[in-house]
């Protein structure tokens, strides 16, 4: 992961690196643990930072930059950025490695994707370009995902006689089914954008335009469309469907209630019903 960068509310700023980006957009109030980093007017990320610094340091922060996950205060995000070079693992460096090394190498991976799926708010995986093994691996761990119709993705890890260790045997399958996702491990297939689109991996496919980041415009249209909603709720409906899925409907049906009770007693819920009644625009605050 190359970076990580906060926009003030109402607002979307900008980074420039690689050829796959995340934007996690809409505004939500961030427990204890989680902290932005960074300022959201850095015009461009040194290249350099791309493919390593995703990985947790050493010393326990998420990110060696632009992330942290130490400083225990609660801060407002409204959109964030997250890019790297996604062609998953850097080989060269993984061929320096001996055995004792790459499972701790690919526990850290596992772990900052993990992290990256727990975020309070809604991410968008924009892929303009390469999403293979991590890459796609970190795509998943999206709520949405949008691609270019040239994008190229796939778990290829099989090929290397390993198996995806970013989550991607987990979240294919819940992605796509089983079966769909055990063809495309098995084969290392590797999807344009048109072929990812028609078994579900993607949400949206786009025609690349001429200056390379269509997926990339697509995903700034929806984390618009995403920005002006109630915070806490946006937070709480990722939390009640993510929980969800992975239960029957009558344990479903009970964490939907559940989180619906923690937009009642709350100010934006007052705001949301006193701006339809005025024929106004909500002032949301997250609280």
């Amino acid at each position: 992961m190359a970076a990580a960068a906060a926009a003030a509310p109402g607002a979307l700023g900008t980074l420039q690196a690689g050829r796959a980006r995340l934007v996690a957009a809409c505004c939500a109030r961030l427990g204890p643990g989680w902290r932005l980093s960074g300022s959201w007017t850095v015009p461009r990320v040194d290249p350099e930072t791309r493919a390593r610094s995703w990985i947790p340091a050493a010393g326990g922060a998420a990110w060696r930059r632009g992330y942290s996950s130490e400083v225990k205060t609660e801060d407002e995000l409204r959109v964030r950025y997250l890019e790297e070079e996604n062609r998953g693992a850097d080989l060269k460096e993984r061929v320096k490695m001996n055995s004792s090394e790459v499972g701790p190498f690919v526990s850290k991976i596992r772990a900052v994707i993990n992290e990256i799926a727990n975020l309070p708010v809604p991410t968008i995986a924009a892929i303009d370009g390469l999403a293979l093994g991590g890459g796609l691996e970190l795509a998943l761990a999206c709520d949405i995902r949008v691609a270019a119709s040239s994008a190229k993705m796939g778990l290829v890890e099989t090929k290397l006689a390993i198996i995806p260790g970013g989550g991607g045997t987990q979240r294919l399958p819940r992605a796509i089914g089983m079966s769909l996702a055990k063809e495309l491990i098995f084969s290392a297939r590797v999807l344009d954008g048109q072929a990812a689109k028609a078994v579900g991996l993607i949400s949206h496919v786009l025609e690349q335009n001429q200056e390379g980041d269509a997926a990339y415009r697509k995903a700034l249209d929806l984390a618009r469309e995403f920005l002006p909603q109630g915070p806490v709720a946006m937070r709480v409906a990722k939390l009640a469907i993510n929980q969800g899925m992975e239960v029957d409907l009558v344990t479903g049906l009970a964490i939907e209630e559940a989180c619906y009770a923690q937009t009642i007693p709350t100010k934006d819920r007052l705001e949301g019903l006193l701006a339809f009644k005025e024929k106004r625009t909500p002032r949301y605050k997250g609280e």
